[in-house]
């Protein structure tokens, strides 16, 4: 009997701090990355350094209200087990980490994967919607951590999945279980509320803020949603750039203006980590109460749930097949910028 394809799967992610010490080297990798401060040497580390240094105190009291540390990678980890165990009938499937900005980097990924010996590496990044500064930096860094382990095999991409069914039927359902949770007679607001960024980046071709608007679209739609009965937001503004919007916390504020309860979706996190634990639990509820919001219901990340775990283990097997990128927006017909980005070779 043939043996059964041998594919890696290297999930990518941002990663976080493993506990208080590592806080302020996290933040000099996020810094420090030509995709997020898009300046020359030896400008871009420097200001890197002021910045890291100058956020640390903070960023090490946010994470001390969850544990010290940041619990992306383990969870991360439950989600490589389950999609194991969800294509085990198709291949020999192992997932690999490979965190942008913390352990394990790349290229610990890198070597892990040239040790197991796979027939294949399929490249799965946990970022929805595509931007340079999340996935073409993770695909970017990747590529020279695979050059420097020496890997040479065929690779295949997915470059993002912004509608694909089985994600956004996974959202529905657990908008559905927070809406269940009013009452007929509550008037409530639906945020989905993402990860901002800068403007300049979205100027310069980026299709993240489109790429969110789809997502919060199919999900509304398939929700059975009221036109004006949601909106999509950012949050985790930081500098002094101006960025997109409308943002959550002004959203907020609006909806305790106007006596409306609110859900919140995490449209663009499927993980839960300090973004949505503490910025949109902690923070934006606080902000919620002050603002006079009657009730304030946080809709959880995507996790380990069956839909999620099934439509990556489906992306995963359209990949492998293709034998390229996959691109649900191509797919569906309507092209994304982000192939133009992509430079990794495709086996």
């Amino acid at each position: 009997m043939a043996s059964r394809e041998k594919l890696a799967i290297v999930l990518m992610n941002l990663g976080g701090p493993d506990q208080p010490s590592s806080v302020e080297p996290f933040l000099f990798n996020l810094f420090s990355d030509p995709a997020i401060i898009r300046l020359p040497q030896p400008f871009r580390w420097l200001i890197a350094k002021l910045i890291s240094r100058r956020r640390a105190p903070v960023a090490r009291e946010i994470y001390a209200k969850i544990g010290g540390r940041s619990p992306l990678v383990p969870l991360t980890e439950k989600q490589g087990a389950a999609l194991e165990q969800a294509l085990a009938g198709d291949v020999e499937a192992r997932c690999f980490l490979a965190m942008r900005y913390w352990h394990p980097f790349s290229g610990e990924a890198a070597k892990a994967v040239k040790a197991w010996g796979p027939d294949r590496i399929l490249l799965l990044p946990l970022y929805p919607q595509y931007s340079t500064t999340t996935t073409e930096s993770s695909f970017m860094e990747w590529e020279r951590a695979a050059r420097a382990s020496g890997l040479d095999l065929p690779v295949s991409t997915v470059c993002c999945y912004p509608t694909e069914p089985g994600f956004i039927q996974c959202h529905v359902r657990l908008l559905h279980e927070a809406m269940s949770r009013f009452g007929a007679d509550e008037d409530y607001r639906i945020l989905f509320s993402a990860h901002g960024l800068p403007k300049k980046v979205i100027s310069a071709g980026d299709p993240y803020q489109r790429q969110v608007e789809q997502t919060c679209a199919a999900v509304a739609a398939a929700a059975g949603l009221e036109p004006g009965s949601w909106r999509g937001c950012f949050q985790s503004r930081v500098g002094p750039m101006e960025w997109i919007g409308p943002s959550t916390d002004e959203e907020i504020r609006q909806a305790g203006r106007e006596g409306k309860s609110l859900i919140v979706v995490p449209i663009a996190f499927v993980s839960e980590h300090s973004e949505t634990l503490v910025e949109l639990d902690l923070e934006y509820g606080d902000l919620a109460k002050e603002s006079g919001v009657p009730r304030y219901v946080r809709v959880p990340a995507l996790g380990v749930e069956p839909e999620f775990i099934a439509a990556l283990a489906k992306l995963s097997m359209e990949a492998i097949h293709g034998k390229g990128i996959l691109c649900s927006q191509a797919k569906a017909g309507s092209p994304c910028t982000a192939g133009k980005h992509l430079t990794l070779a495709t086996g």
